[in-house]
């Protein structure tokens, strides 16, 4: 997961935007797509992530389900994962298969 950080956009996410409630500390928002191999294992690993770190949560999206959303926040590729803050601000952002200890660091800069 090559973390950037996320362009000066103040819009924040919420409930509504992503189907499901935001996290206490973080949210993990993940874009996939139905034929995307990368995308399952990103699942896993966020799903994991998301388990053992308290208040974090996952949110996984269908870029197809949700290209409104998609053509917003510019996501180009799936699967792209977004850190949320617990306010729902965007912190951090990547494109690609991430790895466990890269999205635990990323987490540091929502919490």
């Amino acid at each position: 997961m090559t973390a950037a950080r996320a362009r000066g956009s103040e819009r924040t996410l919420g409930a509504g935007d992503l189907g499901e409630p935001l996290g206490e500390r973080a949210t993990l928002v993940q874009f996939s797509s139905a034929f995307c191999q990368p995308c399952r294992a990103t699942r896993r690993v966020l799903a994991d992530v998301a388990a053992m770190v308290p208040g974090v949560a996952h949110v996984e999206i269908d870029a197809e389900g949700a290209l409104e959303l998609v053509r917003e926040l510019r996501v180009l590729k799936t699967p792209t994962v977004l850190v949320l803050d617990r306010a729902g601000r965007v912190v951090r952002r990547a494109v690609g298969q991430p790895r466990r200890a890269d999205v635990i660091a990323a987490l540091g800069a929502a919490v």
